[in-house]
């Protein structure tokens, strides 16, 4: 398994390759659906304003994401007696949900690994390829497992969004993936899909 430290770089990004079984330690960002939607809408397309403080949030992310990597996970967190969060399950969420947003975010933020389960479309590899960027595939079910890689529970962005869907900064320590979408334009799960719906014509097709 290969450690590599976040943030991290393009010499990095286009040595990993489909197959790479990884080990990531520095910080990381939390996001789903509804930060996704608010983080294209306010500040890449623009078709909303700032509110709040939405800005100081964006320059936070600017400096976050650059070389970062991005979670698809919903979180249970807990809040001890001196205010400090903890992650007691950190389980990946699915990534296709992010299909028309994660591209955008990626050339973006300069976004370097997206983490998640199942993994993305055409358009998410094509930023892979663009940004470069990387796809990393985490276990499912292993939502406590996951959880005690994280050391440190920095902050948050956005909570109004809801506990699973805020934005949460987080610091882990050898967080287990795979690469299944690279900076080459190659996707496991598409060639996952390719050979399943091959099987699935020939057995519509065979004669009984």
């Amino acid at each position: 398994m290969r450690e590599i430290t976040i943030p991290i770089d393009d010499e990095v990004i286009r040595s990993l390759h489909v197959g790479d079984s990884v080990a990531l330690t520095g910080i990381m960002v939390t996001a789903r659906d509804a930060a996704h939607k608010w983080m294209v809408e306010t500040f890449i397309k623009k078709t909303r304003p700032p509110q709040g403080e939405d800005e100081q949030v964006y320059e936070a992310l600017k400096k976050l994401l650059n070389g970062g990597v991005i979670y698809h996970c919903g979180p249970v967190v807990s809040k001890d007696e001196n205010g400090e969060y903890h992650f007691l399950a950190a389980g990946p969420t699915t990534s296709i949900r992010e299909e028309p947003y994660q591209a955008d975010v990626m050339k973006h933020f300069n976004v370097k690994g997206v983490i998640g389960k199942g993994g993305m479309g055409a358009k998410t590899l094509q930023g892979c390829r663009e940004t470069p960027g990387v796809y990393f595939h985490a276990v499912g079910g292993a939502a406590t497992f996951l959880a005690q890689t994280v050391e440190k529970v920095h902050g948050v962005y956005k909570l109004e969004f809801g506990v699973p869907e805020a934005l949460w900064v987080i610091e882990v320590k050898e967080f287990p993936a795979v690469v299944t979408m690279d900076a080459h334009g190659q996707s496991q799960h598409a060639i996952v899909d390719a050979a399943s719906r091959q099987v699935l014509e020939e057995l519509l097709n065979k004669p009984y």
